[in-house]
């Protein structure tokens, strides 16, 4: 596969990682439709293995979110400010921690956005602890399974 389909492919998955903060989109389904398409264009045991592996990923990922309470967030408060900086949280975490970063990371960005909004603490905190009770753990599962997918195509590409 050439330099620039890889990147066409990164750029989808790139896409699907900001639909999965934005409602409506469905960012998960396009981080798998990328690895899928790498997997057809350069079809390497690796590249299938990834297939695979994000497959199982996305179903246990529904599984869980079937699981958490449902989605509302607008309902709670949350705002595309609070996505933003959750998102930029989570993937900066997802590499400074590797892997398990992603968690702290997207807590961080909201309990952020709340503090610079709100201005105090205590606050934040309700706020931080509002939104992921609000359907913020379901937008998390979401995005860690985006995020290690992606991650796990990144090491076959540039490892494999």
């Amino acid at each position: 596969m050439g330099v620039w389909d890889l990147l066409l492919v990164g750029l989808v998955m790139l896409f699907g990682l900001v639909g999965v903060l934005v409602p409506g989109v469905p960012g998960s389904w396009l981080v798998w439709s990328a690895v899928l398409w790498w997997a057809l264009k350069d079809p390497e045991p690796v590249a299938w293995g990834v297939l695979v592996g994000a497959t199982v990923a996305l179903f246990l990922s529904q599984v869980v979110r079937w699981a958490l309470p449902p989605r509302r967030l607008r309902t709670s408060g949350a705002t595309p400010r609070m996505a933003v900086y959750a998102g930029v949280g989570a993937f900066l975490g997802f590499f400074l921690i590797p892997v398990l970063g992603a968690i702290p990371g997207f807590m961080g960005g909201i309990y952020l956005s709340e503090r610079l909004r709100l201005g105090r603490h205590r606050e934040a905190k309700a706020a931080l602890r509002t939104a992921m009770r609000s359907g913020g753990s379901s937008v998390l599962a979401e995005l860690f399974t985006c995020l290690l997918i992606t991650g796990a195509w990144l090491g076959a590409v540039l490892w494999g």
